[in-house]
């Protein structure tokens, strides 16, 4: 049983791709009490690190001019993934209120309401929601007015953000699939909402899915390079797989909406689209501008910004 549950906390590590809006022990299954009670009391230098972090974030957001892009893509690192070659597991919208005011909207699991939820978070909070506070990464891509413009009025319209919302979480969610779904496929079919400019309706979902096959949205595969895993996503709960292909199963190659998908669709539906990566270790925040991603430790390149936090 023990060799069981760590095996089906390292699938949660690999596609757990939303963190829970709500700590809280669920009574079915370790996996969930697991996923919904992970937090890490942060130090007072921890908590002021990521603050400057989040910071950063806001600054680069906002553009030297103080405004900025009223939507972008932002993205973050939260289990260690690196083994498995994934850096970004959780993105949002962020958009800014007429007043100048940042936030990032998101689907977040509820664990005391045990459903998917959208919430609007403040940037400081997305920063924090890390496993590391002493190594983290965020991704940022801005998005052309074009696309800002089509985008921005699906995101804030309450009844498509609502029909967009799946009623069962599962973190490993088939991509174009509707029974279930995870915190980046919820973003990627909001893409969809207003790029495709979708009007509203009970089926958005699968009209959305539609758009974004014909859009070419090509994740990549997800490799499960073990059996033991693959049975885990059978039971525990979170994690599904009766919405995946019987022939991706068989491979153990499951198609999951994840951050870099995500950049990779913005990047070839909008050229003009630009990145911006930000990582921090213990001593500095490394800023770069470009689609060439910060080396693994968060070690900065010439031509970087490097902030130090010893200041």
């Amino acid at each position: 049983m023990k060799l069981f549950a760590t095996l089906a906390l390292a699938w949660l590590a690999l596609l757990a791709t939303a963190g829970s809006a709500h700590a809280g022990s669920l009574s079915d299954g370790a996996g969930v009490s697991r996923f919904c009670d992970r937090s890490h009391e942060l130090t007072a230098a921890e908590q002021s690190r990521l603050l400057r972090f989040a910071g950063v974030l806001r600054e680069e957001l906002s553009g030297p001019e103080g405004e900025g892009d009223s939507v972008a893509l932002v993205s973050r690192s939260g289990l260690d993934l690196s083994r498995f070659g994934i850096r970004y597991s959780h993105a949002a919208l962020a958009w800014r209120s007429d007043a100048g005011v940042w936030a990032a909207r998101q689907l977040y699991y509820a664990c005391d309401e045990r459903r998917p939820r959208i919430f609007d978070q403040g940037l400081a909070g997305f920063a924090m929601g890390t496993d590391d506070p002493n190594l983290g990464y965020l991704s940022i891509v801005r998005l052309p007015p074009e696309a800002v413009l089509a985008l921005r009025p699906a995101l804030l319209d309450g009844p498509r953000v609502a029909h967009l919302l799946a009623a069962q979480y599962s973190a490993n969610a088939y991509a174009f699939g509707t029974r279930y779904q995870n915190c980046n496929q919820w973003v990627v079919e909001m893409l969809a909402a207003g790029w495709g400019d979708l009007a509203d309706g009970n089926d958005l979902r699968a009209r959305a899915q539609d758009w974004l096959r014909q859009a070419r949205y090509t994740p990549a595969p997800v490799v499960v390079d073990s059996w033991w895993l693959m049975q885990a996503g059978r039971v525990v709960p979170l994690l599904h797989l009766d919405d995946h292909p019987d022939h991706d199963r068989a491979a153990r190659q499951l198609l999951v909406s994840l951050p870099a998908a995500l950049e990779r669709f913005i990047r070839y539906r909008f050229p003009a689209s630009a990145r911006v990566e930000l990582c921090h270790d213990d001593k500095q925040v490394v800023v770069r501008h470009g689609w060439k991603p910060i080396a693994d430790g968060c070690v900065p390149e010439a031509g970087d910004r490097v902030i130090s936090l010893n200041d």
